[in-house]
C-alpha cells in the first residue's frame, strides 16, 4: 500500500473521531454546559496522555519551554472548542461543519502575523470565495443571525488561531509535550470557567461514556492527522477532511431528522472549493520552489 493511501486511511480515522465528538458532544450538552464538558473532557485526555507517554517513554519530552506559546494556543483552542460544542447543540451539524471549514481561510490571514508567511494571490482569492460561501450558509440579510451560527463562525476563528500556534510549536516541541499542555491547561481553564458561578455539576452517570468518548476521540483525531501528515503532503491530506461535511450532514439527517438545507450544502461546497484550490496552488508553488532549488 502506498504512503498516500495510508495517509488517506489515517484521515478516515480523523474524520471518524471528529464525527464521534460531534455526536457525543450533542448528547453531553443536554446534561452539562460547555465549560463543564471541557473540564471533564480535558481530564480524560490528561490521564490518557500521562499513561501513554509513560508507557512509551515520551514523557521525557514534556517541558515548560515555549510556555507562552502553549498558553496562546490553548486559549484559542479552548475558546473555539467551547463555541463549537455550544453551536452543535443549537444548529444542524452540517451548518456547523460548513462554518468550521472557514478556519483555514482565517489561518491564511493570521499566518503572516504569527509565522511571517507571505500573503499570495491564491490565498486572497481563497479568502474572498470562502467569504461568499459563509454568506450563503449564514444568509445574514434574510433572517436574524442566531447564537448558534455566530458561535460556529467564531469557533472557526479560534481553531484557526490554535492551528497557527500549533504550527509554531511543532518547530521545537514534541507532540507529547503539546498534548500534555493542551489537556492540562484546558482542564484548568474548564475548572475556572465552570466554577465561576460557584457550582460545578458532577458528571451525570448517563454522560460518563460520552465524555470518555469525547476525550479519546479528540486525542485520536490529533494523532491520526499527525500520522497522515507524516506520510503525505498537506495538499493531499487536508482536503480529505472536507468529507466531514456530507458525513455529518448524513448523521444529522439519520439521528436528529435535520433537514438537508440546499443552501448549506451549496455554501459548504464553495468553502471546500476555495480551500481545495488554495491548497492545490500552495502545493504547486512548493514543488516549483523545490525544483528551482535543485537546479540552482
Amino acid at each position: 500500500m502506498s504512503d498516500t493511501m495510508r495517509a488517506v486511511l489515517w484521515m478516515g480515522g480523523a474524520i471518524l473521531a471528529l464525527s464521534s465528538m460531534a455526536v457525543s458532544g450533542r448528547y453531553v450538552t443536554l446534561e452539562h454546559d460547555t465549560f463543564e464538558l471541557m473540564l471533564y473532557r480535558s481530564l480524560v485526555g490528561l490521564v490518557v496522555v500521562l499513561i501513554v507517554s509513560r508507557l512509551t517513554g515520551t514523557y521525557r519530552s514534556i517541558n515548560p519551554n515555549k510556555f507562552g506559546w502553549h498558553i496562546a494556543r490553548n486559549i484559542a483552542h479552548f475558546s473555539g472548542q467551547n463555541l463549537w460544542f455550544f453551536a452543535i447543540s443549537l444548529i444542524p451539524l452540517a451548518q456547523v461543519v460548513s462554518l468550521e471549514f472557514t478556519g483555514p481561510l482565517w489561518a491564511l490571514m493570521l499566518a503572516p502575523l504569527v509565522l511571517g508567511e507571505e500573503i499570495t494571490r491564491s490565498r486572497v482569492l481563497a479568502a474572498l470565495v470562502g467569504f461568499v460561501g459563509i454568506l450563503i450558509v449564514t444568509r445574514p440579510f434574510s433572517e436574524p443571525l442566531t447564537p448558534g451560527v455566530i458561535s460556529a463562525a467564531l469557533a472557526a476563528i479560534g481553531f484557526a488561531g490554535s492551528a497557527i500556534f500549533t504550527r509554531r510549536l511543532t518547530r521545537t516541541e514534541s507532540i507529547t509535550s503539546i498534548l500534555f499542555w493542551m489537556t492540562a491547561m484546558q482542564a484548568v481553564f474548564g475548572l475556572v470557567c465552570a466554577g465561576a458561578d460557584g457550582h460545578i455539576k458532577m458528571l451525570a452517570p448517563a454522560a460518563v461514556i460520552w465524555v470518555i468518548l469525547i476525550g479519546l476521540a479528540g486525542l485520536a483525531a490529533h494523532f491520526c492527522l499527525t500520522s497522515a501528515l507524516r506520510l503525505a503532503p498537506a495538499t493531499l491530506v487536508m482536503p480529505v477532511d472536507f468529507a466531514r461535511l456530507p458525513v455529518l450532514a448524513l448523521v444529522g439527517w439519520l439521528l436528529y431528522q435535520e433537514h438537508l438545507d440546499p443552501m448549506v450544502i451549496a455554501g459548504g461546497v464553495l468553502i471546500i472549493g476555495a480551500n481545495w484550490a488554495n491548497l492545490h496552488a500552495e502545493g504547486r508553488r512548493s514543488r516549483l520552489a523545490q525544483e528551482t532549488g535543485r537546479l540552482a
